[in-house]
């Protein structure tokens, strides 16, 4: 088993299960974050830090097992993230919001400053 990061965290990006991984198996795209199935050592310590609960472990993915593949797709291209960074301004407006897949994720990886 592994934990992986679905939809809910699209355009919310809070971060806080950044600063709680033992293993650093985060990674940032634009607009979300992944985690690294090869990497995460399913501890679950970064589950209850996410504000939106978008972290689940493998065994609650949907049926064709999308967002393992999604997690594991990008944690391949995206930037490695260690330490927790500002969220969007309107993370807020977004918290509540379901299926973000179709229109508001971002394939980029992120660019900080």
């Amino acid at each position: 088993m592994t934990y992986i990061v679905t939809d809910a965290c699209i355009r919310c990006k809070y971060m806080d299960c950044v600063e709680v991984c033992p293993v650093d198996c985060f990674y940032e795209g634009e607009n979300m974050l992944v985690i690294n199935p090869d990497e995460c050592i399913d501890c679950g310590v970064c589950q209850p830090e996410c504000p939106v609960e978008a972290i689940v472990p493998d065994t609650e993915d949907e049926a064709d097992g999308k967002w393992l593949k999604l997690n594991a797709e990008f944690a391949k291209s995206w930037p490695n993230i260690t330490v927790k960074g500002e969220p969007p301004a309107d993370a807020d407006d977004y918290s509540q919001v379901r299926q973000k897949l179709s229109s508001l994720f971002s394939p980029k990886p992120a660019t900080r400053d």
